[in-house]
């Protein structure tokens, strides 16, 4: 867990064919490029690889979290959250290449961006919120120094882990499908016991929706035939798609959402960094009481911290960095870069920026070390300039993006989980379905914290359950009882 040098960090070759010192450029020795088997040209093409694979996020966040609405009725500026997303996403990714020298990209994380603008939010102000943020990384990083990190990360059985980035995945995908108007709200006029319906009155209507099928297949069929950029490829085609639709066809702007698509009259334009550094760290807490507040700091450090893990394990088996127990060089930095992400990305105002699973397109091109970072967050920097093209993409063109990362959320951890052991496979079936059907991840995961502890108790395994899991599922406990709790003491 320390960032001591490893033997791949210290420049000896795998091989024992390494060129002598003399003959190893600076950059060379400074990201131990030949040390770990690589070559500028594969860090080159895996940072292009990494950024055409993830650079659906400028799009994405901005429309995720300019859906929301704080308690006060405000909404984020889309060019801002444009200018956010891009801005954070550089500086993090360049951080973790320069300081933690490996190829794992990190933007603003989907699914902790739904938290923030879905749970927080309506709760608080904007700068409350993202206070929130910023604290959940000041967490991650007293966790990483004092080496609490792992005992967390240790105390939450696997099975509820990987239950945890299923439901975020089902959420994500259900966030998607009625963003793009696929699926719509029965009005409660209707008094119907079924919540949510398709389209507009049972059926699809407009050259929209359209757009998101359409978009949906193309996205689907790139990512089965392993396209490089698959959800970045759809993402442009159906934007370019939705600007002819609505040069030649009748279309209400309200029906495309918050961007209309149309021609912008530049390319480029100046960025806007009003959303930079408005935060408030404790005005959440005045909002919603300390308790409440700090279920809120503990869901989103919650939402991004076994999806970083998985990440960051997952990218170091890839790339053949890991060793045999699973520990990458430079474990301590990149744990605590991955906490100062979470940090940026809120005093950024574009939610939480965690390790981007996109990364393996990169190692996949053959990046090894973080020179490919360096490319890929100076791509991000350069796309700055560029806002007012990610303003003319409509949510139809970029919401299939969220069901198809939902799926490979899904694929690559439902396998994983015992569902023979039900003191296991309850508690992740409660945590999958209780976070899409109450809109809510903090519910998913207090639903499978307390099942499993009450599981276990009740067939006398209570002793395998961490001091710690008890102490968070006694808080979830309290969360959920809140209200009759404040009754019972007369607090109002």
């Amino acid at each position: 867990m320390s960032g001591s040098a490893s033997p791949v960090d210290s420049g000896a070759s795998p091989s024992g064919d390494a060129p002598p010192p003399a003959q190893i450029s600076v950059l060379d020795r400074f990201f131990a490029i030949t040390a770990r088997g690589s070559t500028v040209s594969r860090e080159v093409r895996g940072g292009l690889a990494t950024f055409f694979a993830m650079a659906y996020i400028i799009v994405l966040n901005p429309i995720i979290l300019g859906a929301g609405t704080d308690k006060f009725g405000h909404q984020l500026d889309n060019g801002q959250l444009v200018t956010a997303t891009a801005l954070m996403a550089g500086l993090t990714t360049l951080l973790m290449g320069v300081i933690g020298n490996v190829p794992i990209a990190l933007a603003s994380g989907l699914g902790i961006n739904a938290v923030v603008a879905l749970q927080l939010a309506p709760k608080m102000s904007w700068p409350d919120a993202m206070g929130m943020v910023v604290l959940a990384g000041i967490v991650l990083m007293i966790l990483v120094a004092s080496g609490l990190r792992q005992r967390v990360m240790d105390a939450i059985p696997n099975g509820l882990r990987r239950a945890i980035a299923i439901g975020i995945g089902l959420f994500i995908s259900l966030i998607g499908l009625v963003d793009s108007g696929f699926v719509s709200r029965n009005p409660d006029a209707a008094k119907t016991t079924v919540p949510l319906g398709l389209g507009q009155g049972g059926q699809l209507q407009g050259w929209p929706v359209v757009v998101f099928v359409l978009g949906l297949l193309l996205m689907f069929v790139l990512t089965v035939r392993k396209t490089k950029g698959a959800i970045l490829i759809g993402i442009v085609a159906m934007a370019v798609l939705a600007i002819v639709i609505n040069l030649v066809a009748d279309v209400p702007d309200a029906a495309w959402g918050l961007s209309v698509p149309n021609i912008p009259d530049s390319v480029v334009g100046t960025p806007d960094f009003g959303l930079i550094g408005n935060i408030s760290l404790f005005g959440g807490f005045h909002e919603v009481g300390w308790l409440t507040g700090c279920l809120f700091v503990f869901t989103v450090l919650l939402s991004g911290f076994f999806d970083a893990m998985g990440t960051i394990i997952g990218v170091g088996e890839e790339s053949g960095l890991a060793d045999k127990h699973g520990q990458l060089p430079r474990m301590g930095r990149i744990l605590f870069l991955d906490g100062v992400g979470v940090a940026g990305g809120g005093l950024g105002s574009c939610s939480a920026n965690t390790c981007f699973v996109e990364s393996t397109a990169g190692v996949g091109e053959g990046a090894r070390t973080g020179l490919a970072n360096v490319l890929t967050g100076g791509l991000f920097l350069l796309a700055l300039v560029f806002t007012p093209l990610a303003k003319v993409v409509p949510s139809q063109a970029a919401t299939p993006a969220l069901l198809v990362v939902g799926f490979l959320i899904m694929a690559s951890n439902v396998r994983e989980i015992d569902w023979s052991d039900h003191t296991v496979g309850i508690p992740a079936f409660l945590t999958i379905v209780s976070m899409p059907f109450t809109y809510s991840i903090t519910n998913g995961i207090g639903m499978g914290v307390i099942a499993f502890i009450a599981l276990r108790a009740a067939t006398g395994r209570l002793r395998e359950v961490p001091w710690l899991l008890n102490v968070v599922g006694l808080c979830f406990l309290v969360y959920f009882l809140l209200h009759p709790i404040e009754e019972l003491l007369g607090v109002k």
